[in-house]
């Protein structure tokens, strides 16, 4: 065994989650790359990284491949988003029972180091990104979030019993009720410091007078970028805020034009 695989052993453990169902919106390398930029963010700990998934085709040997967590109700009448912040506080958890656990979204970058995230929680604590778009602090956005897997089970029974009833409340914001739940239970939300994580839309783009003119910028001390609602990842990049014809010209021309942002490309690598 060389020194190297040896002091790697001997490092803290860290185990990174992320959730993959169909191919309708992320495929194979979008895992890839959350893999390969966590690899190469992280220095001080071992990476053991999942994917749930149902469609393991073109993942990367060393990702850890486990199924899509069991909602016990009738999935066709959920909103799919729930199969994350519902489905993931599975008690078990492919095996996870007892074991702290980070999850990222698979529209996020990894801009900077993660050690220092990784050794951040503390006891069974849930831990949260404090949502961009709601005042105060009783909602998080899950972007990134992590918790001790075996805490969380009874916000899946919940579900599972009262889903219509959760639906009717939060309609599509299954953050907004992973939250009150997790609030339930440790009467707060604990969050990130505040910058460690930003949003694209509302921290890289300029204000409305700016944004013809001046290209987003990726604020300093930014760990995680996520790329939630619009602009994706990909427009962003191109600088559109959607999909040709997805977007009425008359928003786009008033306050939905932005400049190209190349840069996020520099924070992707090969993947294999």
């Amino acid at each position: 065994m060389s020194t190297e695989t040896s002091n790697k052993n001997q490092l803290p453990e860290a185990n990174v989650i992320c959730i993959k169902w169909g191919e309708a919106y992320y495929k194979a390398e979008h895992v890839n790359q959350l893999y390969e930029m966590i690899k190469h963010n992280v220095h001080n700990h071992k990476i053991n990284f999942y994917c749930f998934t149902e469609i393991a085709d073109g993942l990367n040997k060393d990702i850890i491949v486990k199924p899509l967590p069991v909602l016990n109700c009738d999935l066709t009448k959920i909103k799919p988003i729930y199969r994350k912040e519902v489905g993931l506080c599975d008690d078990q958890l492919g095996g996870l029972n007892g074991q702290r656990v980070f999850f990222f979204d698979l529209d996020v970058i990894v801009t900077g180091s993660l050690d220092e995230m990784f050794d951040y929680p503390k006891n069974d604590e849930f831990v949260i990104i404090n949502d961009w778009n709601t005042k105060g602090d009783h909602v998080g956005q899950a972007s990134c979030y992590s918790w001790q897997v075996g805490t969380l089970g009874f916000a899946k029974e919940y579900f599972e019993n009262n889903h219509q009833e959760v639906i009717k409340k939060f309609y599509t914001a299954s953050q907004e009720y992973l939250s009150s739940k997790a609030i339930e239970k440790w009467g707060k939300l604990n969050f990130w410091p505040e910058t460690w994580f930003s949003s694209f839309k509302v921290h890289c783009i300029p204000n409305i007078f700016k944004r013809k003119f001046v290209a987003p910028k990726l604020p300093e001390g930014t760990k995680v970028l996520a790329f939630h609602g619009k602009p994706k990842m990909e427009d962003a990049i191109l600088g559109r805020w959607a999909e040709p014809g997805k977007e009425p010209k008359w928003k786009i021309l008033l306050y939905k034009s932005i400049k190209p942002s190349p840069w996020i490309k520099d924070f992707f690598y090969d993947v294999k």
